[in-house]
Order: C-alpha cells, then sequence, then structure tokens
C-alpha cells in the first residue's frame, strides 16, 4: 500500500514540475513517468487520462496556496498589512524558485490559463474555480479595509478581481523577463486601486 500511495504522489509531483518547466501541451505520459520513476501501468492505474491528472495537479496545489493565503488573509493582521504580505510571500516564492532552477516559473494556475483555458473546458472551469476563491478571499479583506475607512472603493468584489489581475499581471511579466522587477509595483500599484486614505497609506508604507 506505501508504494502505490508512493507513486501517485510521484507521478503528481514529476507533473507539476514539468507542466511549470515546459508547459502541459508537449508533455507526453511516458515522459512523466520516466521523471517520476514509475511504471506507465502505475499512471492508468491512478489517472484515466493526462487531463485527469491536469485536474489533480491543479487540485493539490491550490490545497497547498490556499492554505498559505488563508494563513496569511485572515490572520488578525491589519487588513492592508495582509494584502502587503501576500504580495511579499508571491514575490518571496518566485525568487526560491528562480534560485533552485535558474528561471522564474511564474503562476501554474496562470500559465495554464493562458495555454489551455479555450482548448479544455474541464481545467478552464476548474482555473475558474479556483481564482474566484482566491477572489473571494482578497474581497473579504477589502470589504473589510472598506468598513475601517481605511479605502474608497465603490465594489469590493471588483477592486478584488483588479488585485488578484494585477498580481497575476505582474508574475506573468517577471517570468517573461525572467526578472523579480516587475513584482516591485505591486504593492504601490494596490494602494492606487484601493484610493487607499492617506493616513493609513502613510502608516502602511512607513
Amino acid at each position: 500500500m506505501g508504494r502505490t500511495s508512493d507513486a501517485r504522489e510521484k507521478i503528481i509531483t514529476a507533473a507539476q514540475s514539468l507542466i511549470e518547466l515546459r508547459g502541459y501541451s508537449a508533455l507526453g505520459v511516458a515522459e512523466i513517468c520516466k521523471s517520476a520513476g514509475v511504471p506507465k501501468g502505475s499512471f492508468y492505474y491512478f489517472f484515466e487520462s493526462k487531463e485527469a491528472l491536469a485536474l489533480t495537479v491543479l487540485d493539490e496545489h491550490w490545497a497547498d496556496e490556499r492554505r498559505d493565503w488563508s494563513r496569511i488573509l485572515d490572520s488578525d493582521a491589519e487588513p492592508l498589512q495582509r494584502l502587503r504580505q501576500l504580495f511579499e510571500e508571491n514575490e518571496a516564492a518566485q525568487r526560491d524558485g528562480q534560485k533552485t532552477c535558474g528561471t522564474i516559473s511564474g503562476c501554474l494556475f496562470g500559465n495554464l490559463t493562458l495555454e489551455l483555458s479555450n482548448q479544455t473546458e474541464s481545467i478552464r472551469r476548474r482555473l475558474q474555480e479556483i481564482f474566484d476563491a482566491q477572489v473571494g478571499m482578497v474581497e473579504a479583506v477589502v470589504a473589510e479595509a472598506l468598513r475601517r475607512g481605511e479605502v474608497d472603493v465603490a465594489d469590493p468584489r471588483e477592486a478584488a478581481q483588479g488585485i488578484v489581475a494585477q498580481l497575476e499581471g505582474q508574475v506573468l511579466f517577471a517570468k517573461l523577463y525572467n526578472s523579480l522587477s516587475p513584482l516591485g509595483a505591486l504593492w504601490a500599484n494596490c494602494l492606487a486601486l484601493l484610493r487607499v486614505r492617506a493616513p493609513q497609506e502613510a502608516a502602511v508604507g512607513a
């Protein structure tokens, strides 16, 4: 039983690494199995197709990432401090990845959205659900900041969508240029998008 569980996790880990490095479409089952060090029969024991594996990779990656987002966004810190920490930890993760493999891999969800959202309906739906969940988590923080009079936005949901879109877009540029520089503008842009009121802006920027 131990070997069975280990084989599944090896396949998922190998698939995620290969998708981040090369994308989804160019990968074959044989290559994934070779990288995982498992026989091809093991793949089809756990996954009926490469698409099914991709959905599992998305689910497991989001489960890990959601724990991080919850730790940050559900903490007792001030709302704006939580948003800033979210940006800082995303930048740190991209920095660690660059140190490990020499390139910035970007966001798995963003990468697959660009590659597959108009090709594979099941993956498009799953990505949509993940981004909706991210927006919802950010929305709760923006709404709290609005109640406290710290920001001036008409619609917390739209503001949250803008924040998530900005994060994804700057990570995309970081990947394109293999540079962390684009991520440096995230916080200033977020303050402008939220129309942060001057006293709080000064306090957060201190």
